[in-house]
């Protein structure tokens, strides 16, 4: 039987369309992928942490930091597949997290808040969390994926689209003046998710359906079939590295809050 302890995996791919390779870019002297593994570290409710991944590369890169590495199949369609071939095997363990290797300033505290969600509330199946967009204008952006919660802030729909969608597309700052009034409306989706095991292989077992493929987003695997998600709401998050650019932008802003340490 599974014990109450949780464990996260972080899957880690080589191929990315917009930026092969990169979780071993090197930012600040750390491929990304390294520095998603070191905070985790730094969270208490987590009992192990592993890499999966099917690359070599990135394999033999983990080792030689000594992180734990699990090999899987090359065919998975998603990180969440990949993180389910392992949590098969890993039966001991009653909670998974779910954290994506080109998120290098995931907060700990925010793990530890995930795993503390699931052990206090029997009802929840799968936790992820969302925040306010620092720039509004963002909110336009297909590559960024907003969410709506009802009132227990459970996710009512997930969507590259801005939603909700009357309150314009944030082009004038009379449009981005009415957003800062209504922060807790609209949210931007970090992609950290919590799941009880038995969730999570029910979820890799079900096959998308026409919502997750219009939107391109297999969180609405979940709300499809009946399942809620429960979102943590936090004042801010941290964005995922997407591109050669968000690499760079990342490296400036280390670079500024260590001259902050310093001086």
């Amino acid at each position: 039987m599974p014990t109450s302890e949780a464990f996260a995996i972080i899957p880690a791919r080589w191929n990315s369309t917009r930026f092969p390779g990169k979780l071993l870019y090197q930012v600040a002297g750390k491929p990304l992928l390294r520095r998603v593994w070191e905070r985790c570290l730094r969270a208490k409710n987590l009992a192990s942490v592993i890499i999966a991944t099917d690359d070599m590369r990135i394999a033999k890169a983990a080792f030689d930091w000594g992180a734990e590495v699990a090999l899987t199949s090359p065919r998975h369609p998603s990180g969440t597949d990949r993180v389910a071939e392992v949590a098969k095997k890993t039966t001991e363990f009653a909670y998974i997290i779910n954290i994506q290797g080109d998120e290098p300033l995931v907060d700990p505290r925010l793990v530890n808040k995930l795993v503390e969600k699931l052990r206090s509330d029997r009802k929840i199946r799968i936790v992820t969390a969302a925040h306010p967009f620092e720039n509004p204008a963002e909110a336009s952006s297909p590559h960024q994926v907003k969410v709506v919660v009802d009132r227990d802030s459970n996710a009512l729909y997930f969507s590259r689209a801005a939603i909700p969608s009357s309150r314009g597309d944030f082009s004038t700052a009379e449009e981005r003046g009415r957003l800062g009034k209504l922060p807790s409306l609209f949210l931007r989706h970090q992609g950290i998710y919590g799941f009880r095991r038995d969730t999570l292989l029910q979820f890799v077992r079900w096959k998308p359906g026409p919502l997750e493929r219009a939107e391109s987003l297999e969180q609405l695997r979940a709300l499809e079939n009946g399942v809620k998600v429960h979102v943590l709401v936090t004042a801010k998050g941290s964005r995922g590295i997407d591109t050669p650019e968000d690499a760079k932008a990342l490296e400036q802003k280390l670079a500024r809050a260590k001259q902050r340490s310093v001086s």
